[in-house]
């Protein structure tokens, strides 16, 4: 075709013979060289060898020929073709299904729930309102059983059950409620995250919801997609954290900024961390850059820092392309100092600031109902089990948003929701809602510690059912015994650890185990993580232990005896 129309066209084989002429027209990028289609074309000169050198990724191989961006328009076009009859699904090309459709925020979920996609959106700071969350609800209603919604430990929403032939209409729906799911997967910056109880707080340095608004616009175009920035070398997750308490996590992070003030001059400064991350091959908690940022230069330096990452990034083997690897390669200070450069000429970063405090600081509590600064409002954390709501539950929170806080809730990174402003008056009747009998204020000291990944119900990677054998675990425990205490148990189904087993008290991952010479679903066991002030990661202390509840139950109340001052409830009473 001519014109510089596209063609829905790969070289990996389809499972048909799909040829769909898009309607879109893309002027050639005389800049770059490259093809109006190709990844290339954003990328420096040192990153286009990297991304067709020999030894680079499949990955890369595939956003070379065809940019993932490119399925921002495409997708709608695919869902009217499907709807109309003229493409079947058998017709559609393998790697837009599986790879590029990600760039779009659609998952297919091929191996669990054929034709079927997961869809993750864009909710910076975990923020959502009533509209949103009926608007959420509205999507996955339609879907049945396979229709569902997960919080995700990036204070962020993820629809299960989704069609492609609903796609554009759902796409267009999420811009109309200022949401979005562009650029949610593969290679881009994923959820923006702060502080849970930004604006609310009486402690908080600063309030992060603005700035992550701002930056959410700018990297994201307003949902719609920024192409400047959907070609990085691999994700990166991004956090502000305001307080001492950590919420965002920023020490597993590729980017992190830390609210601090000065003692000497008394100026609100950002201490940047960088590099943590989980994955099979390599586990690091983020270390100091040694550098600070004004509050300023938050959104200017995350955008030099994506372009150093976008243009000088490694693009090699998968499981070494984080941020960490690319500042490992140039070193600490030549790194700070290209961001700086990229920032403009001139630009100064100041040294990191260090404060000595006087006592140490227990990381709070988000679930129950607290005191906002605001006289005479409150916040009401909500223990979410799992992370795993229906489209009723997303409804009932729309109402509860609305009737007695001012219409907004929070998502939280441990999978919660917050209620806000709520005012002393009305927490009686709130809190005799029908709906907190299933989602609780004051759960017990596990399940408000409680938190899974997708697990194998859903997710390919998924070596274990994790969200339902958890709350089921949970259960059992807290009848079992008494907690002192609020125990973080983390369950995730695979070592990609999208539930963060190695910052828990108690972390699961999902691994081979035998019992009766049997192969069945097994754990990995990790104890003694800390988040906070002075993380550390947990460490691996048994492997192979069968899931079957003859055997896991024992060993975790072993744990909880031992390590967290756990009684029998017998003994207890």
């Amino acid at each position: 075709m001519g014109n510089g129309q596209r063609v829905l066209t790969s070289s990996r084989p389809s499972r048909g013979s799909l040829k769909v002429a898009c309607t879109a027209t893309l002027e050639p990028n005389t800049k770059t060289g490259a093809t109006p289609t190709s990844g290339l074309k954003h990328l420096s000169e040192e990153a286009r060898v990297r991304a067709t050198d020999k030894k680079a990724s499949k990955f890369e191989k595939v956003k070379v020929e065809k940019c993932g961006s490119t399925m921002w328009s495409e997708v709608p076009e695919l869902a009217k073709l499907l709807r109309e009859g003229t493409t079947k699904w058998e017709d559609l090309n393998l790697d837009d299904v599986d790879i590029r459709m990600k760039f779009a925020g659609l998952f297919h979920r091929g191996k669990r729930t054929p034709q079927r996609f997961m869809m993750r959106l864009k909710l910076p700071n975990g923020e959502i309102n009533a509209a949103q969350l009926r608007y959420a609800a509205s999507i996955i209603s339609k879907y049945g059983e396979d229709g569902c919604a997960d919080i995700t430990t990036r204070a962020n929403l993820q629809l299960r059950g989704v069609k492609l032939d609903d796609a554009d209409g759902i796409i267009e729906g999420l811009i109309q409620h200022d949401m979005g799911s562009f650029q949610s997967g593969m290679d881009s910056v994923r959820n923006l995250t702060g502080s849970p109880i930004a604006g609310l707080d009486p402690h908080e340095l600063f309030d992060t919801r603005p700035v992550l608004r701002e930056m959410n616009k700018v990297l994201f175009n307003g949902g719609r997609g920024n192409e400047e920035f959907a070609n990085l070398p691999r994700k990166i997750n991004v956090c502000i954290s305001p307080t001492r308490d950590d919420f965002p996590h920023t020490q597993i992070n590729d980017l992190g900024f830390e609210a601090v003030r000065d003692p000497a001059s008394g100026q609100l400064l950002f201490n940047v961390v960088v590099g943590g991350y989980f994955s099979i091959k390599r586990n690091i908690m983020s270390v100091p850059l040694g550098v600070a940022v004004t509050e300023d230069q938050l959104i200017p330096f995350t955008l030099a820092l994506l372009r150093v990452f976008r243009d000088h990034g490694p693009r090699g083997d998968r499981q070494k392309t984080r941020l960490i690897w690319l500042i490992e390669q140039l070193g600490f200070e030549a790194f700070s100092n290209l961001v700086a450069e990229t920032m403009g000429p001139g630009t100064q970063l100041a040294p990191a600031v260090h404060v000595a405090y006087d006592e140490p600081w227990e990381r709070r509590d988000l679930l129950g109902v607290h005191a906002q600064k605001q006289q005479g409002l409150n916040w009401v954390g909500v223990s979410v089990p799992s992370g795993r709501l229906q489209a009723e539950d997303l409804e009932e929170f729309a109402r509860v948003a609305e009737q007695y806080g001012d219409g907004t809730a929070r998502l939280t990174p441990e999978e919660n929701i917050l209620f806000v402003n709520v005012p002393d008056a009305s927490l009686p009747a709130m809190l005799a809602e029908p709906i907190f009998a299933k989602f609780k204020v004051n759960p017990g000291n596990l399940e408000r510690g409680l938190v899974s990944c997708t697990g194998s119900q859903f997710c390919g990677f998924g070596l274990i059912e994790t969200k339902q054998r958890a709350m089921a675990v949970v259960s059992k425990l807290e009848a079992s015994l008494h907690l002192p205490r609020p125990v973080r148990i983390h369950w995730t189904g695979c070592p990609n650890s999208c539930g963060q087993a190695q910052v828990a008290d108690i972390g699961l991952m999902g691994g081979p185990a035998k019992l009766d010479g049997k192969a069945v679903e097994g754990v990995k066991i990790f104890l003694g993580g800390k988040i906070g002030e002075n993380p550390e990661l947990a460490a691996e202390i048994e492997a192979g232990v069968p899931c079957h509840e003859d055997y896991l139950l024992p060993k975790l109340q072993q744990l909880l005896v031992e390590h967290f001052g756990a009684t029998p409830l017998e003994a207890a009473a």
